[in-house]
């Protein structure tokens, strides 16, 4: 599998990010093992969490992911094997969230132990802390890769203004600065990215690996009319999608991918693939099918007229 450098100074990675937050909540601790291991094993290596997966769940506390994720280092041996992201800054309990020196401080040691692991390949600010001084994040960051906790540091959930300044700012005092942006970013979510975010991405020349790229699940097909997501784990999340505009993509999605012999996920996922600036999507699999989904997106190149197709199909209504 083809790899992509994520941005002008990460890593190599596959094309298409694994996406964990299923891990311990809509995915047994088995099934993540073997998901794991065909995904590894396939070339998807790059794999992404946050410390508060997922802590949303009833009766879950955050955590959950990354623990089983480290759970799976320590029975498969595989940790070498895998470019492990994970990020920091959600609240995780009273007085745990931001980013803060002593709180990141705080949570890279509780997330390394939970991983069963000493160092995180992309460590990503989950989200913006304007009470907290740039410089000050950045400096505490410094010092994790210094210390040899993490290799590279990015961002999520950033203006492009506040990205921007903090780039500026990793410039000014010589600190490590983040090499990617993990937007939100689909064919039906294409702002703010495309508006706000993307210049500063070609500007630093930063990796993009967007979350939630088949719009929870919307993408694939399988929500047509609003009963449909009456019983879904992820449901309330695609209601906002089950208008005019959204079923006119995936009708799209369905047409094109029939002219492929590939499924409407497939085709999602090929179109951010062909998007500027953006390396790898993530992608969270839940079954054997999901995941040859995922790989063969991977290897799917979308000619010209389905990418404009589904460019005219998806444009952002204006306001």
């Amino acid at each position: 599998m083809q790899k992509r450098k994520l941005g002008s100074n990460g890593p190599e990675v596959p094309p298409i990010t694994l996406g964990g937050n299923v891990f311990g909540w809509t995915l047994s601790e088995a099934d993540t093992f073997h998901q794991l291991e065909r995904a590894v094993d396939a070339g998807l290596n790059f794999v992404d969490t946050a410390d508060v997966y997922s802590r949303w769940a009833p009766g879950h506390s955050g955590g959950e992911s990354e623990t089983i994720l480290g759970q799976w280092f320590a029975k498969s041996g595989r940790r070498k094997d895998v470019i492990l992201a994970t990020k920091v800054g959600m609240e995780m309990g009273e007085d745990k969230k931001g980013l803060s020196p002593a709180y990141i401080a705080q949570a890279v040691d509780a997330s390394l132990k939970r991983l069963q692991t000493d160092y995180i390949d992309l460590y990503q600010a989950h989200k913006d802390d304007e009470a907290t001084p740039l410089e000050e994040t950045l400096s505490a960051f410094d010092k994790l890769i210094e210390a040899g906790k993490v290799r590279y540091i990015g961002a999520s959930n950033y203006t492009g203004a506040r990205l921007a300044k903090a780039l500026d700012t990793s410039q000014k005092y010589d600190l490590a600065a983040y090499v990617s942006l993990q937007p939100h970013y689909n064919l039906v979510e294409r702002l703010p990215f495309e508006s706000d975010l993307l210049p500063v991405v070609k500007k630093y020349q930063l990796g993009v690996i967007p979350y939630f790229s088949l719009a929870a699940g919307f993408l694939t097909g399988k929500y047509r009319k609003p009963e449909d997501a009456a019983n879904a784990a992820r449901g309330g999340m695609v209601k906002k999608y089950l208008n005019e505009r959204g079923f006119a993509v995936v009708n799209a999605l369905a047409e094109i991918a029939e002219r492929h012999k590939a499924t409407p996920s497939q085709v999602a996922l090929a179109w951010l693939l062909a998007q500027p600036g953006v390396t790898a999507p993530i992608a969270s699999a839940t079954s054997d099918k999901h995941l040859d989904d995922l790989i063969a997106a991977a290897n799917l190149e979308l000619d010209r007229e389905s990418i404009l197709e589904l460019d005219e199909v998806s444009a952002p209504v204006a306001a």
